[in-house]
């Protein structure tokens, strides 16, 4: 993995560790690298859903045809009217970072609002903590959240194992997101 170099400046997601802050959510306008477009029946009721359960906001909308959320830069979704959606969530997901301190509402407030919507949460092989969502219009979603990390760690070490190691980060500490 020689041929990369730490990049952790361009990205709004922070060093994780127990004091991270979430980003403000990002409300500025800009070419989007990358976004996901969801169809849905009731565009209403996943506005809400993402809104209150995922904590995205309505940047701008096209009344009943499309709006256009985010949470923090380059979170972007696209939810689309259609007349119907899949009966069943895919196999495919997408995921957003978040921070752990961030974890357990997104969950409570989630199923708040859809009580079986949520599977986790979860610690991975590859040191972050996963929440799954099925979201109104069956979209598989995972909040994905960096966990310190820890060199010493059966995680550090399968990841070694692979070539990947800690950056140092450029935010004054050596956790990295791997």
């Amino acid at each position: 993995m020689s041929d990369y170099y730490n990049a952790f400046e361009t990205s709004p997601v922070p060093a994780p560790g127990p004091d991270a802050v979430p980003p403000e959510p990002f409300r500025g306008i800009y070419g989007m690298p990358a976004f996901v477009t969801i169809p849905t029946s009731d565009l209403a009721e996943s506005v809400d859903f993402w809104c209150r359960g995922l904590g995205f906001f309505e940047l701008f909308g096209i009344p009943g045809t499309l709006v256009h959320l985010r949470r923090w830069a380059f979170q972007d979704v696209l939810l689309v009217s259609e007349g119907s959606v899949p009966e069943r969530a895919p196999a495919m997901r997408i995921s957003f970072s978040c921070v752990l301190s961030q974890v357990d509402s997104l969950v409570e407030a989630c199923r708040a609002l859809r009580p079986d919507s949520v599977d986790g949460p979860r610690d991975t092989p590859w040191n972050t903590r996963d929440v799954e969502v099925i979201t109104p219009e069956n979209a598989r979603i995972v909040l994905t959240a960096a966990r310190p990390f820890d060199p010493a760690s059966e995680e550090a070490r399968n990841l070694a194992a692979i070539g990947i190691t800690a950056p140092v980060t450029g935010r004054g500490d050596n956790e990295g997101h791997a």
